[in-house]
């Protein structure tokens, strides 16, 4: 977010999901980057479209990775760019097979998919324990993780959408992200063991896959 700032005079539009309205764990991310100096923020709602000259940015549907709590205020994107279609999901958990049946139904194939695979996730109270008003049971913590897709339900987003290529990115392994994430996988951390083995079976089909590090060019046909 200080880069962000940073950057509040160079930056002519920011897109943001549109939040449930009211809710402490929800916040609205317009208002907030309004307060701090963005001039035009526009809020997207679960498939709206923004078009731009020869392509468009579509917000879509993105479950999992908030303790199955009411928040909206998270966004995959589609990004169509002349021909070419780039869905970025992150750490969109795929606990309903059927929701990217109807995201398919509506966007069709995509040629390129960026997720990630932080599939572990830590409890609910590690981020939004200070708004709770009673201490929760550790059974129902643990149970109600911020975690992305596994190796399983990563697959079966790439075969809903028929993915040409895929990248496992924002797993948080950067060296200048280790003060924030505190996360050092090794290779027996499960998210490297998961994003493997979808890597493997990715390329196995004949699917273009790799997990990111650092930066990545993608040139497109």
């Amino acid at each position: 977010f200080e880069t962000l700032l940073q950057l509040r005079d160079r930056i002519r539009t920011v897109v943001v999901p549109r939040n449930s309205g009211g809710a402490l764990q929800d916040p609205s991310l317009r208002l907030l980057l309004k307060e701090c100096g963005f001039r035009n923020v526009l809020e997207l709602s679960e498939m709206e479209e923004i078009p731009f000259e020869r392509g468009s940015i579509t917000a879509v549907p993105f479950l999992g990775e908030h303790g199955d709590l009411n928040i909206l205020s998270k966004s995959a994107y589609l990004v169509r760019i002349n021909e070419h279609s780039l869905l970025f999901v992150t750490d969109s958990c795929n606990i309903s097979p059927q929701l990217y049946e109807h995201i398919h139904r509506e966007i069709g194939d995509v040629d390129v998919l960026f997720v990630g695979m932080e599939c572990d996730g830590a409890p609910m109270s590690w981020l939004y324990g200070p708004l709770l008003t009673q201490r929760l049971e550790r059974p129902k913590d643990q149970s109600r993780r911020l975690a992305g897709s596994n190796y399983e339900r990563a697959l079966g987003i790439v075969d809903q959408l028929h993915c040409k290529e895929v990248y496992v990115y924002a797993m948080g392994q950067e060296p200048w992200l280790n003060y924030v994430m505190s996360l050092k996988y090794t290779d027996t951390s499960n998210p490297i063991i998961e994003s493997n083995r979808l890597i493997e079976a990715c390329r196995t089909r004949g699917i273009t896959a790799e997990r990111l590090w650092g930066e990545k060019e993608v040139f497109l046909p």
